[in-house]
């Protein structure tokens, strides 16, 4: 189980670092005026992959944060 489990989080690590680089050639295109439904699509699709692998790391018993701020706790301003 605990290789299942660290297969699943570097897949997460992977997304989340292929939903960043779309983010920014999506807000690219909308910073130029250009139709941006391509990398939204892929965005909405990468998104709902980690949702599944999220759901499928659980399932296996972990239940760390994946690495997502806590909003809960207060941030201050870098000055």
């Amino acid at each position: 189980m605990d290789n299942r489990v660290n297969k699943i989080r570097k897949k997460i690590s992977e997304l989340r670092l292929d939903m960043l680089a779309t983010e920014r050639a999506m807000r690219k295109d909308v910073a130029e005026n250009l139709d941006c439904a391509a990398p939204a699509t892929r965005l909405m699709a990468l998104r709902a992959e980690l949702t599944r692998l999220v759901g499928e790391r659980r399932t296996l018993g972990d239940l760390a944060p994946i690495g997502l701020p806590d909003l809960r706790k207060p941030r201050f301003a870098r000055g």
